[in-house]
């Protein structure tokens, strides 16, 4: 008899699954999608969407379509708490779900407790990546009505560099008039070998972007942002890039989580208290060893999810995942550039970006299966 699997989440580490559907469906398996918007957006082209490199369309998957293409149910909804007892997901649509088997991969949030003063609108947390399109809608308008925009950048870490470099092309390919301002905490880029932050900090300065270094946001109030050191900030907008975590959700369910908050999975992506349940990306931590919030792993989990999730349906063997010790970053510096960042072999040009440009393009390739470049709609949710 067939069984019901659930996927809470349309992120980069279902897509294989999703794609592949009909591997669960021939079993006889009921498979539905719960997910909170209808489309995807890919992370590491999300800075280039904000400056219009990318169209929105470019960069994101229809994960409602890709879905019942093939079969599965899709829910428009947020799971707020999980029962793994009853195997019971509670929607905030008051509906309950009952799965056999579930996994999650829902992402992760800036955490933005602090700046709740700001007027809703004015403040963009750089996760979820729609963030970024609503964004650039705001301040497309904002230049259509001749306004000079003060930008605050919050956070010096590859988000933030990314973020403020295409605010620059943004600002250059509208010639909209502006200030863009870079709260890098205590160094820009500090976890990157002196040459990556070196080329950062060059490429960001020599364009007009005002780097502050050695302090950290203490406040931002409607208009002002206010740092540890005593210094203030005038701004219109905030971009908010001050390191992920995953939801309370986990937690609030009392599913065994890491430090970070995420589901503590094991090397087969399974909760280590309910082998039901399983996860992948940004809201998961790795029991054998933390690992970093990089989309890379949420891509290098795919295949292992996909075949777990049929095993433990169909009673076969479990992978195991093997993160890689390390990988590759490019830096969009949104002028046709890039910065390569591999270990330490670190180098910058035009052709750091055609690399990342492909790499980008080529997975959107595999997953884009739904007729996302001839999707119009001007709905982003």
């Amino acid at each position: 008899m067939g069984k019901h699997l659930v996927f809470v989440g349309g992120g980069h580490a279902h897509l294989t699954s999703l794609k592949n559907l009909s591997q669960f469906k021939k079993s006889g398996h009921r498979v539905t999608l719960i997910s909170s918007s209808f489309y995807h957006y890919y992370s590491g082209m999300g800075p280039g969407m904000l400056s219009g490199i990318y169209s929105p369309r470019e960069v994101r998957f229809n994960v409602k379509k890709l879905a019942e293409d093939r079969g599965a149910a899709f829910m428009k909804a947020r799971v707020v708490k999980v029962d793994p007892l009853q195997r019971l997901l509670f929607l905030d649509s008051d509906e309950q779900v009952h799965y056999n088997v579930v996994s999650f991969n829902t992402g992760s949030e800036v955490p933005i407790e602090s700046l709740s003063n700001v007027p809703e609108g004015n403040l963009f947390p750089v996760k979820p990546v729609i963030n970024l399109l609503k964004a650039r809608r705001t301040i497309l308008e904002a230049i259509g009505n001749k306004k000079t925009l003060r930008l605050v950048v919050i956070g010096g870490g590859p988000a933030g560099v990314e973020i403020s470099a295409n605010l620059l092309r943004l600002l250059h390919v509208n010639r909209g008039q502006g200030k863009i301002t870079l709260i890098g905490g205590k160094r820009l880029l500090a976890e990157a070998p002196d040459k990556a932050r070196r080329l950062a900090m060059e490429s960001l300065t020599r364009r007009g972007v005002e780097v502050n270094e050695g302090s950290h946001v203490k406040a931002v109030e409607k208009g002002e942002v206010f740092l540890s050191d005593g210094k203030r900030f005038d701004m219109d907008l905030a971009f908010v890039a001050i390191g992920i975590r995953p939801s309370s959700l986990f937690r609030d369910s009392g599913i065994p989580t890491g430090t970070d908050g995420g589901m503590l999975v094991n090397g087969c992506l399974q909760s280590v208290a309910h082998p039901d349940i399983f996860g992948g990306g940004d809201c998961i931590s790795f029991e054998d060893c933390p690992l970093a919030k990089a989309g890379v792993y949420a891509v290098r989990e795919n295949p292992i999810l996909f075949h777990n999730l049929l095993a433990a349906l169909e009673g076969g063997k479990m992978q195991v995942f093997k993160p890689q010790k390390d990988f590759l970053l490019i830096f969009n510096m949104g002028n046709g550039k890039g910065i390569f960042w591999k270990k330490n072999w670190v180098w910058e040009g035009r052709l750091a970006f055609l690399l990342k440009n492909y790499i980008d393009r080529k997975f959107m390739r595999t997953f884009r299966v739904s007729g996302e470049l001839d999707d119009e709609s001007e709905d982003i949710t």
